[in-house]
């Protein structure tokens, strides 16, 4: 085959560390939102959307075909952390995890519609409920005590 061609869709959730509401500025929110999706595009993927709340971010993106997924979420979290520096908030930093799910094209509307309603969404459940939701959705084996370091 001649050509590489490649569309594998991720979800990406991150938080604060020690979920600090570092983001509570609707404003500095909206452009940290702005920033990864410039990120993510300057290394070849596709932002279909960054959305969140106060102490954590939802992506909904495309993997570029020539990074690996800890690469790409490392320079994500690394190139943001030092742009919201720049924003006055100094001593931000993001917790050390992540979670990384993949989904399908056909389900991709509804995620869009999930990351849109996060600020609604958290009227009524935790970070901490979401993310462990997430985790078992995914069937994905965790130890509590690590999670949220």
């Amino acid at each position: 085959m001649a050509q590489s061609l490649s569309q594998v869709i991720i979800h990406i959730i991150f938080s604060t560390k020690e979920r600090i509401p570092y983001l509570q500025d609707k404003n500095i929110r909206e452009k940290t939102h702005a920033y990864i999706a410039s990120i993510i595009r300057n290394m070849g993927g596709h932002a279909f959307l960054v959305g969140g709340t106060e102490d954590h971010i939802h992506i909904a993106t495309s993997l570029p075909r020539t990074i690996s997924q800890s690469d790409f979420l490392k320079d994500i979290k690394k190139d943001s952390s030092k742009w919201i520096k720049t924003q006055g908030i100094n001593n931000f930093s993001w917790q050390k995890g992540y979670g990384d799910f993949s989904i399908s094209y056909s389900h991709l509307d509804a995620l869009l519609k999930y990351i849109n309603n996060q600020m609604e969404h958290h009227k009524k459940r935790s970070f901490k409920e979401e993310y462990r939701e997430f985790l078992e959705k995914y069937k994905i084996e965790f130890d509590e005590k690590y999670v949220w370091e």
